[in-house]
């Protein structure tokens, strides 16, 4: 981990947004930083694991972890579908066998669209999120990920526009929460033009978090010139000043 990024960032983070919550670092690693077991939590939602890292503990998750399907797929373990007849569960369901969730009109709608999501290989055995202060010279964040309300996540969003032409450098995909997470951010690293990705609109996985509280992923690449261009935006407005106090007193 770059020192002087990690620093410049926290600076920045504090003059500009205050008390706000600072971001995840996101990345993978062929060894674990902690017990990769993730037992912790009370149940395998990766969602509900990342409370203690919010609050400043490292977790690491490998192959072994305690997982829900989806997470293991959407976090690059397996290529395998999260469960057996996983398009009627995510729509219709099957009466007397299966319950489905309604994300989808029909079975055929969830297959077709499985097909826009190619496979994520881990490209290690583990993946690990701490904190941002946490972070280590030895640490290689990829993902930087923000938790917070919709003032904080306008001002990102507007920062990670401030030096783009097109308007679509910021994504909002159908899926998972893990999937917002870490599966579309690391295909968007992968890109000739990274963007960034806002999330956590997944019904299932909600209840682990604030009722105010949505994600967005800064591939590493595109986080580095967002923090470059912070002192030269609308950060630095009156503008801005009125939603930085707003930010202050929800916090």
């Amino acid at each position: 981990m770059d020192a002087d990024l990690r620093n410049r960032f926290s600076s920045l983070w504090k003059r500009y947004f205050g008390d706000a919550e600072l971001p995840i670092a996101i990345f993978y690693s062929d060894e674990p930083l902690t017990d990769p077991r993730a037992d912790k939590a009370d149940d395998r939602c990766i969602i509900g694991m990342l409370s203690p890292v919010r609050a400043g503990e490292a977790l690491s998750i490998g192959t072994d972890s305690e997982l829900c399907g989806g997470a293991r797929k959407y976090l690059g373990f397996t290529s395998e579908m999260p469960m057996k007849d996983f398009d009627y569960f995510l729509s219709t369901g099957i009466p007397g066998k299966l319950k489905g969730e309604r994300y989808k009109k029909s079975p055929e709608i969830v297959r077709k669209s499985m097909k826009h999501s190619p496979f994520f290989e881990a490209p290690g055995a583990f993946i690990n999120f701490v904190r941002w202060d946490k972070l280590t010279e030895a640490d290689n964040p990829q993902i930087v990920l923000f938790l917070g309300n919709q003032d904080v996540i306008s001002g990102l969003f507007t920062l990670a526009n401030f030096d783009e032409v097109e308007p679509n450098a910021v994504i909002c995909p159908f899926g998972s929460g893990c999937s917002s997470l870490v599966y579309h951010p690391y295909i968007e690293l992968r890109s000739s033009r990274p963007r960034c990705v806002i999330g956590m609109f997944d019904i299932s996985a909600r209840p682990y978090l604030g009722e105010n509280i949505i994600s967005f992923a800064a591939p590493i690449t595109k986080f580095e010139r967002m923090v470059n261009n912070m002192e030269a935006s609308f950060l630095s407005t009156d503008t801005w000043k009125r939603l930085y106090d707003r930010i202050q007193k929800t916090r």
